[in-house]
């Protein structure tokens, strides 16, 4: 096949980096491949919704979520979205197309809906990370990273607004990338076999591909050398250090029964995160260690677009009204107002909300002594 047969959607498109950022980046990818060679998965699929654009390729409009149902109930979120502003301009046809289209996803798993004449689709994407002989990436200096400790969750999305399309160009270490990305298939052993034969078939089916911007997620070192997930992947490297000082000042006390001693150190850690952010920190005199890991992110396109959930994607929870007539038929639903006796919070709740209470004052106080008087 030569290069004019070859379709749109399987092409990688290098140009030359005309802005330093871009040609920057570029190098510092090109360099993370000699000391971070070995490329792995980073978890199970992440997922979000898109739509599709008549000057070609499709709009993200929401990604990150652990499931499709996740995904299915954001994309009636935007559906609702629409139908507000058709009713504010007037246009009641287009509000009951765009209500119509979020009760069904209500009430039905659908994947696709074509909407005031847009085609809009859960999608599927996938996450690697790159690993070396010091562990896995941490960020590099060209990533954004312009939060305050605590003020991360202000940014808007990087990847909302993003497109893809595999027809634009892109650096000569970001195609590269792309390339060793496209031929990795779940190994076997490693995976149950409908995920390994899914992985299989959207190496056919999809076999072009394009990369989202980079996620970060917190990994912790177990044992010597070994490094697992401890959160999603997180928009910025500031955001991933948000969640793990959350984690240490609000979840672990309360999910890890805590004594106070032990309080005090994950405290201590989480203040010095605060106080000098960095890619990693050690907890408890070294005995949990904590990194910020850099997550190369890619969503796989075919003929018609970006792939879609896979039969084997984790994706137990029913959509939003079907589940909560399953909670009425056992009697563990009720509306605001229904008479059904006082269910008190367990003391566990009420010291995870004080917690939280907690963390959030501390972080605004944090804010408002940044803006001054």
């Amino acid at each position: 096949m030569t290069g004019e047969q070859v379709p749109a959607y399987q092409t990688i498109k290098v140009v030359a980096q005309d802005s330093p950022v871009a040609a920057f980046s570029d190098e510092e990818a090109w360099r993370a491949r000699e000391a971070y060679p070995e490329i792995l998965a980073a978890g199970a699929a992440v997922f979000g919704h898109a739509r599709e654009r008549e000057q070609g390729g499709w709009e993200v409009i929401s990604f990150g979520e652990s499931t499709p149902q996740d995904s299915r109930d954001t994309m009636a979120s935007t559906f609702r979205r629409l139908a507000h502003q058709a009713e504010e301009s007037g246009d009641e046809a287009g509000r009951a197309e765009c209500m119509a289209a979020a009760v069904r996803l209500d009430w039905e798993k659908v994947d696709e809906l074509t909407v005031l004449g847009d085609r809009y689709r859960v999608i599927h994407g996938e996450q690697f990370i790159r690993r070396g002989a010091e562990g896995p990436e941490p960020p590099r200096p060209s990533d954004p990273d312009p939060a305050e400790p605590g003020q991360a969750y202000r940014l808007p999305s990087r990847t909302s607004g993003f497109v893809i399309d595999p027809a634009v160009g892109t650096g000569m270490s970001e195609g590269i990338l792309k390339l060793d990305l496209l031929q990795i298939v779940r190994t076997a052993g490693m995976v149950p076999p409908d995920v390994r034969r899914d992985s299989q078939r959207a190496a056919r089916t999809h076999p072009g591909g394009v990369l989202l911007p980079a996620g970060f997620m917190i990994a912790e070192r177990i044992g010597g050398a070994l490094w697992k997930p401890h959160t999603g992947a997180c928009n910025t490297p500031q955001a991933a250090r948000d969640a793990l000082t959350m984690w240490l000042r609000v979840m672990a006390p309360v999910t890890l029964q805590l004594d106070q001693a032990d309080r005090d150190a994950y405290e201590r850690a989480a203040n010095l995160l605060d106080e000098r952010p960095g890619n990693e920190v050690a907890v408890a005199d070294g005995a949990h260690v904590f990194k910020v890991v850099r997550v190369e992110r890619l969503v796989r396109v075919g003929p018609d677009g970006p792939e879609g959930p896979r039969a084997s994607d984790f994706d137990p929870d029913p959509p939003v009204e079907v589940h909560t007539r399953e909670l009425r038929e056992k009697g563990l639903w009720r509306k605001e107002g229904e008479d059904g006796g006082e269910l008190g919070a367990s003391e566990e709740m009420k010291e995870f909300a004080r917690l939280v209470e907690k963390e959030q004052a501390r972080r605004e106080g944090k804010r408002r002594g940044r803006r001054g008087p």
